[in-house]
């Protein structure tokens, strides 16, 4: 068995069982106890599972992994998707860009571009884009989460209501198989509610290690949103949503 076939078997029987040690994994594929230990650890490096002695578990679904983490990890598949996200925005446009590492990533991949007129509830896109004199940079009033940069509230919702723009480029923490969208903070879901609600164009950026992931806060499905923009093919119950309501997907 390929290593991304066990890979994908171990994370369906941590899904099913909720814990797996170590000792059944390696007797369950018949390799080696070493082979098993970096497999975990590759998931865990992804957050698909969460790394115990002796064995794994299902992530939290109540806390995010750290901004840090999260910025280190999956970083080509990030900018892949970042380039063909950005090749579809036009200069000139108008647009939202959200918290996450993956809008993060569309920004550095707007340098290129002219005349961008950007709102954003992110503190990493708003100092990543000002070195563009030719864009203007409008930074959503609200809370700022230190953790990540992210600024939400009741402030950063009436902000963001007053605008209506070309794009949204949105991140998410989770996408469960039935496609419903998930996040670790309410909050955050009002805030990505309400870009939805005032793009005329969303586009959700996400690496496929989100796909299955567990989150706490359901924010609804993934047919709100116009195109998904990813490095593989989502399962097929997503898949499924994604089809029966005509949502355009990107393969980057």
């Amino acid at each position: 068995m390929k290593q991304t076939q066990r890979h994908d078997a171990i994370i369906d029987l941590v899904k099913k069982q909720g814990y797996v040690s170590t000792e059944e994994l390696v007797e369950h594929f018949s390799v080696s106890p070493q082979t098993i230990r970096r497999d975990l650890n590759d998931l865990a490096e992804q957050n698909i599972i969460m790394r115990h002695h002796g064995g794994a578990a299902l992530p939290s679904s109540s806390v995010n992994t750290s901004w840090h983490d999260r910025k280190a990890t999956q970083t080509e598949q990030k900018a892949r998707i970042a380039r063909r996200a950005a090749m579809a925005i036009p200069d000139g446009a108008t647009l939202f860009i959200d918290i996450g590492t993956t809008p993060e990533a569309v920004a550095h991949a707007l340098l290129d571009h002219n005349n961008l007129r950007v709102v954003t509830n992110n503190l990493n896109v708003a100092n990543t884009l000002m070195v563009k004199e030719d864009f203007r940079i409008i930074l959503a009033g609200g809370e700022l989460r230190s953790r990540d940069g992210g600024i939400m509230g009741e402030a950063t919702l009436d902000f963001i209501s007053q605008f209506r723009l070309d794009f949204g480029i949105l991140g998410i923490s989770g996408v469960d198989t039935d496609g419903s969208l998930l996040e670790f903070d309410y909050h955050e879901v009002r805030t990505k509610r309400a870009i939805i609600e005032n793009s005329r164009h969303v586009m959700l950026v996400v690496d496929h290690s989100k796909f299955g992931r567990n989150a706490m806060v359901n924010m609804g499905s993934i047919s709100m949103v116009d195109a998904v923009y990813t490095d593989q093919v989502p399962p097929a119950g997503i898949m499924k949503v994604i089809a029966d309501n005509n949502v355009q997907l990107e393969l980057c």
